[in-house]
């Protein structure tokens, strides 16, 4: 709870117009930020460049952020998932769940050891997502791991947007009820 009592003290002053609060942030946050962008703009040079994004959108948004949203961390993750999602998607260069080297998606979720992915185990996110379709999973993962749209998984996957919609829904609301259950 500390830590999350010193972020958002620190994005309270960099609302202020702090610079130094903000270098105080990125000194706390740089490294688990560049590891969530790693994993989904796997270009280190770019991901470098999209670190740099996300603290000037931090810099410029850090009044929208309320406590009553949550921690922090959370918020600060999301905004450098989104950023590292659309400079993909500007770039048309979204890849699939698992790279040439055999890589698996599960190495691309954010740390569960690092707050804001906290609440995900990943063995119980491993055994939730094998309960899955696999072509459900498949959605997903893309979705949320990869960055793709409806519209992307559709053509993928042969299908029309309203029926990638529907396998996205039910995927997640069973993942949701099936890690509940192994909480």
């Amino acid at each position: 709870m500390r830590e999350d009592e010193t972020l958002r003290r620190l994005l309270a002053q960099i609302a202020g117009g702090d610079a130094a609060a903000l270098r105080s942030l990125y000194d706390l946050t740089a490294p688990k930020l560049f590891g969530l962008i790693l994993r989904i703009q796997r270009d280190r040079s770019l991901a470098e460049d999209v670190l740099q994004d996300v603290y000037l959108k931090i810099w410029r948004s850090a009044g929208s952020y309320t406590a009553q949203a949550g921690p922090p961390l959370p918020w600060l993750c999301a905004v450098a998932r989104h950023r590292a999602i659309d400079v993909i998607r500007r770039k048309g260069e979204v890849q699939g769940p698992v790279s040439e080297d055999g890589e698996d998606f599960f190495e691309r979720l954010v740390d569960p050891s690092d707050a804001a992915g906290a609440f995900l185990n990943r063995d119980a996110l491993q055994h939730c997502l094998g309960q899955l379709d696999p072509a459900h999973r498949d959605c997903v993962v893309r979705a949320y791991c990869e960055g793709l749209s409806r519209e992307e998984l559709a053509q993928i996957h042969d299908r029309p947007v309203n029926t990638i919609k529907t396998w996205l829904h039910r995927a997640l609301a069973s993942l949701k009820g099936c890690l509940e259950a192994r909480a």
